[in-house]
């Protein structure tokens, strides 16, 4: 597929719908947490993901086989899969959707960091630490900010930025390694693979993994796995592959500023004036983080 250095419209309001599907998705995993065991919530997501990839990968006439190479670098990165969403999952379930989300979509601030010393031409520019430092600033209010309006989990906060750390691991595991030869469908099969028997079986570890669910819980579940873990990520590689990478990446501020508005919109959730500040500085932070070459 032509790269286009530009974005077109079609591609922004794909971006945008994007966005918006991740930031709901937030609201339906909390949701859904009172039906399931968060990690096994994400489980039964993951292997439902894994059937409807094969499927497409076969209908393409794609091998699903990942060579005997890859395969440590493909547990690794299976692995960390699997502790970002037990993570994310379970920050969910302990606070807010606006926490959690300006928390978790900090991921692109944790990767600058380390891309600037680990991958060749990613160092950071004046705007970029410009960017990096306000990002940084609005985590450290987010996880500080202890407003009685809004409560608030030590804990979930903490799994939510070690959720956002591995998924810049993931990233940096699929750039550092031979595993970015793999086309984006292995890369997301494999992960999957990995990741459901460990999500699995540490709902089932940690307690009861289904807690009488409703049609809205299990619709919740179908959700997810159709609509975001499939087709979502799917559309995601589609259009970083279309799309230059900066382009793609300057909308994800979009994620945690339509995740607070659902939050408080769907949930109820009562947002304080920290949340708005720690959103905005993050939100102004990861417009500069992806100001980049394109």
């Amino acid at each position: 597929m032509k790269q286009q250095k530009t974005m077109d419209v079609t591609g922004a309001a794909l971006l945008v719908g994007f966005a918006v599907v991740l930031a709901f998705n937030q609201v339906v995993i909390k949701v859904t947490n009172d039906g399931f065991q968060p990690a096994f919530q994400a489980g039964l997501r993951s292997v439902g993901a894994l059937v409807l990839i094969w499927a497409w990968m076969t209908w393409k006439t794609q091998s699903v086989r990942l060579p005997r190479r890859l395969w440590p670098v493909g547990t690794w990165a299976g692995f960390l899969f699997a502790a970002e969403f037990i993570c994310l999952f379970t920050a969910l379930d302990l606070t807010s959707v606006a926490r959690v989300s300006i928390l978790f979509y900090s991921m692109p601030v944790w990767l600058a960091i380390f891309a600037h010393f680990l991958l060749p031409g990613e160092q950071l520019t004046p705007a970029r630490a410009l960017g990096l430092a306000l990002a940084m600033a609005g985590v450290t209010w987010a996880v500080l900010e202890r407003d009685p309006v809004t409560g608030g989990s030590i804990l979930g906060d903490v799994l939510a930025i070690i959720a956002a750390l591995s998924w810049a691991a993931i990233a940096l595991t699929v750039r550092l390694s031979r595993l970015r030869e793999e086309t984006p469908e292995t890369q997301l099969f494999v992960q999957q693979l990995v990741a459901a028997p460990i999500l699995i079986g540490f709902g089932l570890w940690v307690g009861d993994p289904i807690t009488d669910p409703t049609t809205l819980h299990w619709a919740g579940v179908m959700y997810q796995t159709v609509i975001v873990a499939f087709a979502g990520f799917l559309l995601w590689f589609y259009l970083v592959a279309k799309y230059s990478a900066s382009g793609v990446a300057s909308f994800s501020f979009l994620s945690p500023v339509f995740a607070v508005f659902m939050g408080w919109g769907i949930l109820g959730e009562r947002i304080g004036m920290g949340t708005w500040g720690a959103l905005i500085l993050v939100s102004l932070g990861l417009i500069l983080i992806n100001r980049k070459r394109a």
